[in-house]
């Protein structure tokens, strides 16, 4: 990528997020540049998956209070398509099945969602197609599937990551890609990340959820952010990641009031 290339910001300001009533986010505040991966980790119950939804303009997540700004612009103020159309995606903890809808059908219809038919290259696509299935060791016959329907947990998660790679987004969040997988499939999830991160360069950031460190051998991030109770607890580098798989959230806790 062009060293020239523009910087793209995602600046997350003290926000605030109710579940039924209930706080869950008391007070985030987080920066994401394009060009970095940075992981996100903690314990469960810690509102990760919550930013990540609050983010994505799921309606039962409500923001009280905060501000969230995509290259200077209010996401909060967007629809949940202009927020993918402005370039924010989100990788599903738990992807759905949708009977009847081929995978290939899926990929097709979302990347012309993103291009118009001057700019669309159907033989660039078929071919980038065909590199990121090699990167996250994928079967071809995958593509004529029902989306997810009868896939293992790998593949489901494989799909999260082939559809990220597709859209070509400016800021992918990646909710526990590596959640119910086996080893060899971290690996690959974790590598075809790492592979697709590098292609884009400065292009594109990520914001990888996950609560175990081992993914992250494979993705090296840039920073390290540990979420307890709602706040961001603790922020460092790669190393805060083999300190948390030393010692565990405990040490964490204890500097966070309330936090058990």
């Amino acid at each position: 990528m062009p060293g020239d290339a523009p910087v793209h910001t995602l600046e997350i300001e003290d926000l605030h997020v109710e579940v039924a009533g209930k706080e869950i986010l008391k007070g985030v505040t987080l920066s994401l540049r394009s060009g970095e991966l940075t992981a996100l980790m903690g314990p469960n119950g810690s509102g990760k998956s919550t930013l990540a939804y609050a983010l994505m303009g799921h309606p039962k997540y409500k923001v009280t209070k905060g501000k969230v700004l995509l290259d200077g612009q209010d996401l909060l103020k967007m629809s949940v398509e202009k927020r993918s159309r402005a370039g924010l995606f989100l990788g599903f903890q738990y992807p759905q099945e949708v009977s009847g809808l081929s995978v290939s059908k899926f990929l097709w219809t979302a990347y012309m969602q993103r291009h118009t038919a001057q700019d669309a290259n159907a033989k660039q696509y078929d071919a980038d197609l065909k590199q990121h299935l090699g990167y996250l060791e994928m079967d071809e016959s995958l593509l004529k599937r029902s989306l997810n329907e009868g896939f293992s947990g790998g593949e489901k998660k494989r799909g999260e990551v082939l559809q990220m790679a597709t859209l070509n987004p400016i800021f992918s969040i990646l909710d526990e890609p590596d959640s119910g997988l086996d080893i060899d499939a971290v690996r690959a999830v974790g590598e075809a990340i790492a592979k697709i991160h590098a292609q884009r360069g400065s292009d594109a950031g990520f914001l990888v959820i996950t609560h175990y460190q081992r993914i992250l051998k494979y993705l090296r991030p840039d920073r390290v952010h540990v979420m307890v109770d709602g706040v961001i607890a603790l922020s460092g580098g790669r190393e805060l990641a083999d300190e948390l798989e030393a010692k565990g959230y405990d040490f964490v806790k204890v500097g966070v009031p309330g936090a058990s």
